[in-house]
């Protein structure tokens, strides 16, 4: 019950419950569009080039930024790309998964646009509050996000270029933003190499995604890799071009004078082939398997490289 000018107005339980379920559904889909389950690699990223900085133990500041970081380029930055993704591939996702939000019609253009809108301008605000490199890095990110998904460009139409879009703005971009956040712009030569050589490898990551919607991207003239190779040549290119990157990461890092750190990547490399070697018999029913076993160790591998061989040669 409520007072509006001396009267009594009372509202009905079941009138705010349903409005206060209505918000708490709209919330659910705008997060659901916002893919939550691919927020991890960016944000896994961001804290390696911190680490790499050689500055995460400058508490509290580092703690802070660090975590600003990781909200920027998973929650909001990726959330953000995920939406525009998932927008203009609502056509394909009506045949691979039609039951997702937006092609099913539970998430309209109206709250597509609301999300995407506070999603970019808490983005940029976190960007330039984290400094102008990683302002610029952001900026870097969007095009490339823009440039993977929206007509007329929509590199996501090959394999190899689409591929290589979004893992280094996975993957390379976060890392660099990492460590400039920490380092107030300054970005040292061997945390460059490792976020080049770290995406390179990324690129057979991004790969792996692709096998579970060969069906619908033959139908749209979508040519990823598997779609291009087949599925097992797909799946053995997936492999060896992680395989390079981490045994340059290894080489890098001898070379520096880090044998321990590059000894131990070797062995977590070794540890991913058998991995391999299982996932390529059935790259496609066994996507998610390898997603959490031999990509887990490549990316246990990156915060090795930051801390073992980044950190410790900061400067160079």
């Amino acid at each position: 019950m409520a007072k509006l000018g001396g009267a009594q107005i009372e509202v009905p339980v079941a009138v705010v419950s349903a409005s206060s379920g209505a918000i708490a559904q709209k919330i659910r889909l705008s997060i659901a569009i916002m893919d939550p389950v691919t927020w991890f690699a960016p944000m896994w990223a961001f804290l390696c080039g911190a680490a790499a900085s050689g500055h995460l133990g400058d508490w509290p500041v580092s703690l802070a930024r660090t975590a600003a970081g990781m909200l920027m380029a998973g929650p909001v930055l990726l959330g953000l790309s995920q939406i525009i993704n998932n927008y203009c591939d609502r056509d394909v996702d009506a045949i691979n998964e039609p039951n997702r939000p937006i092609p099913s019609g539970r998430v309209t253009m109206v709250q597509v646009s609301v999300t995407a809108l506070v999603l970019l301008a808490v983005g940029i605000a976190l960007a330039f509050a984290l400094g102008r490199t990683v302002a610029i890095l952001v900026g870097i990110g969007l095009l490339l996000a823009a440039s993977y998904s929206i007509h007329p460009l929509r590199f996501k139409r090959n394999g190899w270029l689409g591929n290589g879009t979004v893992s280094f703005a996975y993957e390379g971009l976060p890392w660099l933003a990492g460590t400039a956040a920490l380092s107030h712009g300054d970005i040292g030569r061997v945390s460059i190499i490792l976020a080049l050589l770290y995406s390179i490898g990324a690129h057979g990551i991004m790969t792996v995604n692709d096998f579970k919607s060969v069906e619908g991207d033959i139908r749209e003239g979508i040519r990823t890799l598997p779609v291009m190779l087949g599925e097992r040549n797909a799946a053995l290119y997936c492999c060896a071009i992680m395989n390079v990157a981490q045994i340059c990461v290894v080489v890098l890092a001898i070379t520096n004078g880090r044998p321990l750190a590059g000894m131990l990547i070797l062995l977590l490399t070794i540890a991913q082939w058998p991995t391999q070697l299982i996932w390529m018999r059935q790259p496609k029913e066994k996507a998610q398997w390898y997603n959490g076993t031999g990509i887990m160790l490549y990316v246990v591998g990156m915060l090795v490289a930051a801390f073992g061989i980044a950190a410790p040669l900061v400067g160079r």
